[in-house]
């Protein structure tokens, strides 16, 4: 890509250290983005733009910022969120990318949610609402909710968002991609889902035994941040085509009862 059609943009990337957003910070830098490349911890987050910078020649460490939190870890996000508004009070594009596979047994957070839950949705709601502000701060700021293909397999389980009764790994991961696909049509700021197809990360085996590289996957999330690109809220795109996402996802009820459940488990008051 030599296009620099993000010169002047600062994008916050989630889940930057590895696969599908690695693969994005990469292509958004080498557009002319300031990308904040999130990490797990600090040390992972430096390890990632040492990395882009060693392998990219048009990268400059300049463009690029480390930070971190545990997703597993509320608290975290919301002093990561506090210093992402310190040092860059207008955002341009927030991708919503970082992601686990539900493990096998249930397991709960120290804030006391189903870890697939916290880390693919939570973390993402709790993160998004907190910059608000600096993503509205000018013209143009949106979000951009990488999602899965699988959220139409899935139901939020309203009384039971942990599925402490019943649970099933993957019945779990696909209900936070649902959720996290319905969140897209929330109001406060525009933003829009895509699934990036199947491709060769960590999360390869929820899926098949091959996929695209990362970085095709990468190129369908970039593209949707394109300040060129016009989107409409609550979109969901298919790799490179907007299709209908799960009818829960297009509905204002659906919509309104996530956000309710949500700022309850969160913690969370806008």
């Amino acid at each position: 890509m030599t296009s620099n059609s993000f010169t002047g943009s600062t994008v916050l990337v989630t889940g930057a250290t590895a696969g599908i957003g690695f693969e994005a910070a990469r292509q958004l830098a080498q557009r002319g983005a300031t990308v904040l490349v999130h990490g797990r911890t600090a040390d992972d987050a430096q390890a990632a733009v040492d990395a882009l910078v060693a392998t990219t020649a048009t990268v400059e460490a300049g463009q690029l910022c480390p930070v971190s939190a545990d997703f597993t870890r509320l608290d975290e996000v919301e002093a990561m969120a506090r210093r992402v508004v310190e040092t860059h009070p207008h955002l341009d594009v927030l991708v919503n990318n970082a992601g686990m596979a539900a493990p096998e047994r249930h397991t709960v957070t120290a804030d006391g949610n189903e870890i697939a839950f916290q880390v693919n949705f939570l973390a993402h709601y709790l993160l998004t609402c907190l910059l608000e502000q600096a993503l509205t701060s000018g013209p143009g700021g949106r979000v951009v909710n990488v999602s899965s293909s699988l959220h139409r397999t899935g139901s939020i389980q309203w009384s039971d968002p942990n599925r402490s009764r019943r649970y099933s790994r993957l019945a779990a991961y696909a209900q936070a991609q649902l959720a996290l696909t319905v969140f897209a049509a929330d109001p406060r700021v525009d933003a829009v889902s895509v699934h990036p197809g199947i491709c060769d990360t960590a999360l390869l085996p929820l899926y098949a035994h091959e996929g695209a590289t990362p970085a095709e996957g990468a190129a369908h999330v970039v593209r949707l941040c394109d300040p060129a690109f016009e989107i409409v809220n609550g979109a969901y795109y298919d790799r490179d085509q907007r299709v209908d996402p799960a009818p829960a996802a297009t509905e204002n009820r659906s919509v309104q009862r996530l956000d309710k459940l949500a700022a309850l488990l969160v913690g969370h008051t806008a």
